[in-house]
């Protein structure tokens, strides 16, 4: 197979699978190289940049997915007839934050802070898979512990959790 094959093949796998696909999971069903699965996703990437189309690759989650381009998100928003109800409330986004910034942590350490019931927010993160139970506290009672999900990662557009604004960038003054 030639170059120009093993490219269009990786770009017909992440076009099918709807959720990003790492260099391991590319050699597992292509038999390809790491060399060659990394020119193949390096290519398209390239691609995709240069023509400024209507979707692209990029690196999400420890692997790489074909998306739409953000440009675009107005229309696909209203061919999808985009629900308030896909938006997270000011309570559930005040607790990812806590999650994703203090993880592992607890319900009640999340409570102590928020000085509010977390119960529902938690339920919520959970149902649409942006937190996980990552285990117990070793601590009275073993309390459960959260922490964040590759979902996560994909819904605000990351790569890994040190790609997250630090403290420092949301108080520099302008």
């Amino acid at each position: 197979m030639d170059k120009s094959e093993q490219i269009s093949l990786v770009e017909a796998l992440l076009f099918v699978a709807g959720d990003s696909l790492s260099i391991a999971d590319i050699k597992r069903l292509t038999g390809f190289s790491d060399a060659e699965a990394v020119e193949a996703v390096s290519a398209l990437i390239s691609r995709y940049r240069d023509t400024n189309g209507g979707v692209m690759v990029v690196e999400l989650a420890d692997g790489y997915q074909m998306v739409t381009n953000p440009t675009y998100a107005e229309w696909i928003k209203y061919l999808k007839k985009s629900k308030t109800s896909g938006k997270l409330s000011i309570a559930a986004l005040e607790t990812l934050a806590l999650v994703a910034y203090k993880q592992p942590i607890t319900k009640v350490e999340i409570e102590e802070i928020r000085s509010v019931s977390s119960d529902w927010t938690l339920k919520v993160l959970l149902e649409r898979n942006l937190i996980k139970i990552a285990g117990r506290k070793d601590a009275p009672g073993k309390p459960l512990i959260f922490a964040t999900t590759k979902e996560f990662l994909k819904y605000f557009g990351l790569k890994n959790l040190s790609d997250l604004p630090t403290l420092k960038e949301f108080t520099k003054e302008e």
